[in-house]
């Protein structure tokens, strides 16, 4: 029994150092690696208390510099998301979701990796008060409540406005925070606030802490554009391994 929550306490700090970094992938990560562990009805609400944790703490620091106006706008659209995202979770094969998941990990890596070269989208078409802000939020509400993946899409959308890396960074926590004490409500009032799940959080909450702390070192120091190359590779790998 001690093998398993090494493993999952590991892939728990892994995930949110990368996260505390960069100011997202910590569900991209967490998930596919907890699948081959745990079940998703255990793996989704843990992911989901780890990433209120780590957009509370950021957000704290940080909220200044966030866009306040877009983010509400992507939270309340996101409510509408999640109802279908919790059917899903309650309702959809677990293996069929595993498969959603892989080819979404893989889909998005391949975006961010190709948005380097390319200007898919003009950002002044992305305003706060677009209608495409609207539906970024619904999309990011279904993936959020059903694999806690709600960041794939919500990143997306900061991709396409542009913003600066500290701007970047603390408007997708501020997101997290608010779209995730929905999220946790949903789960709860869906029975998933199991006695392992709350366990399982608790007991590896310093090392989260511990990692948020390491990545916000880390965002400061390193160049921007190095080491989120790294984590796209490693992103579609695990995608990969996934639909294995």
């Amino acid at each position: 029994m001690t093998q398993p929550y090494l493993l999952i306490f590991a892939i728990l700090f892994v995930s949110t150092f990368v996260h505390s970094t960069l100011g997202f992938g910590q569900a991209l990560i967490a998930m596919p690696l907890l699948l081959m562990i745990i079940e998703l009805k255990t793996a989704t609400p843990l992911v989901a208390f780890v990433l209120m944790t780590i957009g509370t703490v950021i957000l704290l620091r940080n909220w200044r510099v966030a866009d306040l106006n877009a983010a509400w706008r992507l939270v309340l659209s996101s409510c509408f998301g999640i109802p279908m995202g919790i059917f899903m979770l309650k309702g959809v094969p677990q293996e069929l979701m595993k498969v959603f998941l892989g080819i979404l990990v893989i889909l998005f890596s391949l975006y961010n990796i190709a948005n380097r070269h390319l200007n898919i989208i003009d950002s002044r078409r992305v305003g706060a008060g677009s209608a495409l802000t609207y539906l970024f939020g619904f999309l990011a509400g279904v993936l959020g409540a059903a694999y806690n993946t709600s960041g794939v899409v919500i990143t997306i959308y900061a991709t396409l406005r542009d913003w600066s890396p500290d701007r970047f960074r603390s408007t997708l926590q501020s997101y997290f925070v608010f779209t995730g004490m929905l999220i946790l409500a949903s789960h709860g009032l869906a029975g998933l606030w199991t006695h392992t799940v709350l366990r399982l959080y608790v007991t590896s909450l310093p090392l989260i802490l511990a990692a948020i702390w390491l990545g916000g070192k880390l965002n400061r120091s390193i160049p921007e554009g190095q080491f989120d190359g790294c984590v796209n590779v490693a992103l579609v790998v695990m995608g990969i391994l996934l639909l294995l």
